[in-house]
């Protein structure tokens, strides 16, 4: 919805953007007002979608996020192709940059380098490529082989360094991961990720430095943590109150429902180790929260319900069979 508010920006006709009730729930001001102040008329109800844009001719801009948002920076870097003069986009930590390798891969007159890009009007000839995996998708199997002692090889997979921050986080817990560049597409390197029966996982930090780069895999790096060895620290995690669901709140409730130790210190989420025991938890309609839950039930000491598991089809469709298909034992019930 971000992306497309930035594309419809320059679009000389009206323009609604409605979600499911999951998408309904994010703030969308915060691309909204970099977009106004380009020239678009962007409407918000209340912050949230609906989102109405009327495009209109726009004027390049610097911009400065308060917060850390690839969605953010490649909505005006997206309208910035369109708009007259430059448009420069600056943010306080370095997030995922796809749109700008595939703008460089497409001949776009951009500069960019970790936390600042700037863009200038262009239109392209047409391309073909083809899509990678998503690597946040992969992390929950990663996180499959991992906690249940598995080897794994996942082909075809998006290797995005600005993507791959929670291999290291992994490598620093214990986990035996390696992943190899095989071929680039449109300016994205692609690959295979390896996974290697390794030693039981140990407890970290994830300073809030780092967070934004592993920002779509905390839900599945602390249900990892909750069967690791010590404390896990997720530190200035506050943007995870404003996700599909509040993932922080959602993180503590389903750790301890299925009886391990989180909490919360301010916008820090503390997940204590030992593993789960098991039970019933909710996915809140938050398709990384169903999947997480789905992957922590593997090394639960007792079986885990995952309510909300069909929220996973969100973004990734045949979670649950791909899974039973790897080994998993999983029972759907009405």
């Amino acid at each position: 919805m971000r992306l497309l508010a930035g594309l419809l920006a320059a679009a000389p006709f009206e323009s609604v953007l409605r979600g499911d009730a999951s998408l309904t729930a994010r703030p969308m001001d915060r691309v909204a007002d970099p977009l106004r102040a380009m020239g678009a008329d962007v409407r918000t109800t209340d912050g949230h979608a609906p989102v109405v844009v009327r495009g209109g001719p726009l004027r390049g801009i610097e911009h400065r996020t308060d917060v850390p948002s690839a969605q953010v920076k490649s909505a005006v870097l997206l309208a910035g192709l369109a708009a007259e003069g430059s448009t420069t986009l600056r943010e306080p930590v370095p997030t995922r940059d796809h749109t700008e390798r595939a703008l460089a891969a497409l001949g776009a007159p951009i500069e960019f380098e970790p936390g600042m890009a700037t863009v200038r009007a262009f239109e392209h000839d047409g391309f073909a490529a083809a899509v990678p995996g998503d690597v946040s998708s992969a992390a929950f199997l990663v996180a499959a082989a991992v906690l249940t002692g598995g080897a794994l090889a996942i082909e075809g997979v998006g290797l995005n360094p600005t993507r791959t921050r929670f291999v290291g986080v992994l490598e620093r817990m214990g986990a035996s991961l390696g992943y190899r560049i095989e071929r680039m597409e449109l300016g994205e390197p692609v690959g295979t990720l390896e996974v290697q029966p390794g030693p039981r996982l140990a407890g970290t930090t994830i300073d809030a430095g780092e967070l934004p780069l592993v920002i779509d895999e905390v839900p599945v790096l602390a249900v990892m943590a909750a069967h690791a060895s010590g404390q896990t620290r997720f530190e200035g995690a506050a943007e995870l109150r404003v996700k599909e669901t509040d993932r922080l709140g959602g993180l503590v409730e389903a750790i301890r429902a299925l009886g391990g130790d989180a909490d919360l210190e301010g916008d820090d989420l503390v997940v204590g180790g030992d593993g789960l025991v098991g039970g019933e938890a909710e996915a809140r309609g938050d398709h990384r929260m169903a999947m997480a839950l789905a992957v922590a039930g593997l090394a639960a000491r007792r079986p885990v319900a995952v309510d909300g598991i069909e929220a996973a089809e969100v973004s990734f469709p045949g979670f649950e069979e791909l899974l039973v298909a790897l080994g998993a034992r999983i029972e759907v019930s009405a």
